[in-house]
C-alpha cells in the first residue's frame, strides 16, 4: 500500500514537470532556427574582397592595359583619347646615312664687322648706338669714334703743326712777293712757289683732323646687329670688335669628317637639333636643308671640315649654335621610313616602335634604326611588310602600366 502510494506521487510530478521541459525546448528551438551550430561562425566580407569579386567597372573596362606577354590593350576609346596615328610600312631602297657634329656660322659673304682702327673715345651716330637686333643697312654709319692721345703724342702734333704754321707764313708771302714781281720773274718760279704754299695748307687740315676730328664708324653690309659691345663715352684700343652684323636669311653650316672620302659620296644633307617647345607643339623635329659647298683639304684636328650652305629661309638659328648633320650618301640600303615621333628611345639606349596588331592590341618591337632626314628615321631591322606603326602617341602608349 505504502508502495502504491509513492508510485501515484511520482506520476504526478512528471505530469507537472513534462510540460514545463517541452514549452522551454519549444521556445529554444523558436529561439535559434535551423541554425547549424556544429560549424564556426563565417567571417563577415571585407572591403577588399568584395571589391575583388565585385564586376569590372565601367572605368576600368574602357582603360588601356598592359598584358602579361607585354603587350597592350587600347580600347578604341581610349585610341581616340591618345589621338593614336599609325603608318602602313613599305620596304623602299634608302640611301645610307652619316651623323657629324657641326654648328651654324654666318656667311662671310653677307656678314661683317665694325672695329675700332685706331684708339679712340666712342660716341654715339646721328640714330643713336645700333642694339641687338636692329636692321641696318651697307654704309649707314653706326657711330663716331674720337681719336685719343697720350700727352706726348698730342704735344708732338702741336710742335708739328706749330711748324706748319710757320712754313705756311713764310710761303704766302712769298707767293705774294713773287706775284708782284710776276712780270720780271720766270713763270715757273711763280707757280712752284704757289704749289708749296697750297701743300702746306693741305698738311695743316691734315694734322688738324688727327688732334680733333671723329672718324665714322660705316656698317660694312646689310644685316641684323648681332653683337654690340659699344657704349657711350668708352675707350677702344685698336682692332677691337664694336660691332657684328649677319644676315639671317644667309647662313652656312660647318660639319667636322673624319673620312676623306666622305667629300665625294654626299648627295644631300639635313641639319637638325633638339628643340623642346618644338616638339611639345607639333611632335616634329625642327630642321634645315643644306646643300654641300666644299670640304677642305688639309687636316684640323683630326678631322676635315665640310661647309654646307643653308638652303631656303633659315629658321630660328643663332650662329654659333651646335647641330647634328645628317649627311645621305650615294650608297644605297633596304629599310623602312618612318617619321621620327615613330621611335622612341629606351633607358638603355635601345630603340622601339609600338605596332598596331589587332584592332585594339598594341606590341612595343625593338628596331635598329638611323636617322634618314630631319624628319623621317629609317628602320633596317626588326620590322616586316605592311605592319602598322604607331606614328603619333607612341610616347604614351609607352606610358602604360
Amino acid at each position: 500500500m505504502k508502495l502504491f502510494t509513492m508510485f501515484k506521487s511520482t506520476m504526478k510530478f512528471s505530469a507537472v514537470i513534462l510540460p514545463l521541459v517541452l514549452v522551454a525546448q519549444f521556445n529554444l528551438a523558436k529561439a535559434h532556427g535551423d541554425e547549424d551550430h556544429s560549424k564556426k561562425p563565417a567571417k563577415p566580407a571585407t572591403k577588399s574582397s568584395a571589391a575583388a569579386n565585385a564586376k569590372p567597372s565601367i572605368l576600368d573596362a574602357t582603360a588601356a592595359q598592359r598584358l602579361s606577354d607585354g603587350s597592350l590593350f587600347v580600347p578604341k576609346i581610349v585610341q581616340r583619347q591618345l589621338a593614336l596615328r599609325t603608318l602602313l610600312t613599305e620596304q623602299a631602297e634608302l640611301p645610307n646615312t652619316i651623323e657629324l657634329n657641326g654648328k651654324i656660322m654666318a656667311d662671310p659673304n653677307a656678314g661683317g664687322r665694325v672695329q675700332a682702327s685706331q684708339a679712340g673715345r666712342l660716341e654715339a651716330g646721328p640714330s643713336g648706338l645700333p642694339s641687338l637686333g636692329q636692321r641696318v643697312t651697307k654704309g649707314q654709319v653706326l657711330a663716331y669714334l674720337r681719336p685719343v692721345m697720350t700727352s706726348l703724342d698730342r704735344g708732338n702734333s702741336q710742335s708739328i703743326l706749330a711748324d706748319i704754321d710757320s712754313q705756311l707764313s713764310i710761303a704766302e708771302r712769298k707767293v705774294h712777293r713773287f706775284e708782284q714781281l710776276s712780270d720780271a720773274l720766270p713763270k715757273a718760279t711763280v707757280e712752284a712757289a704757289r704749289f708749296d704754299y697750297e701743300a702746306l695748307k693741305k698738311r695743316k687740315a691734315a694734322v688738324e683732323a688727327s688732334l680733333s676730328k671723329s672718324e665714322a664708324l660705316i656698317a660694312p653690309v646689310s644685316g641684323i646687329i648681332s653683337v654690340a659691345n659699344a657704349v657711350t663715352g668708352q675707350v677702344f684700343d685698336a682692332k677691337e670688335t664694336l660691332f657684328e652684323i649677319i644676315d639671317p636669311n644667309r647662313l652656312m653650316v660647318e660639319a667636322l669628317a673624319y673620312d676623306p672620302i666622305l667629300t665625294t659620296d654626299i648627295a644631300n644633307a639635313t641639319a637638325t637639333w633638339n628643340s623642346s617647345q618644338a616638339s611639345a607643339s607639333n611632335n616634329l623635329t625642327p630642321s634645315l636643308s643644306l646643300s654641300f659647298v666644299g670640304g677642305g683639304q688639309q687636316m684640323r684636328e683630326q678631322a676635315i671640315p665640310l661647309l654646307f650652305r643653308v638652303s631656303g629661309r633659315s629658321t630660328a638659328v643663332a650662329v654659333g649654335q651646335a647641330i647634328k648633320v645628317i649627311i645621305q650618301t650615294k650608297r644605297l640600303t633596304t629599310g623602312y621610313a618612318v617619321p621620327n615621333s615613330s621611335v622612341i628611345k629606351l633607358t638603355g639606349g635601345e630603340s622601339v616602335v609600338w605596332v598596331h596588331t589587332e584592332a585594339e592590341r598594341f606590341v612595343q618591337r625593338k628596331v635598329v634604326a638611323h636617322s634618314l632626314d630631319g624628319e623621317r628615321i629609317s628602320i633596317v631591322s626588326g620590322l616586316k611588310e605592311d605592319e602598322r606603326v604607331v606614328t603619333s602617341g607612341a610616347s604614351l602608349l609607352a606610358q602604360v602600366k
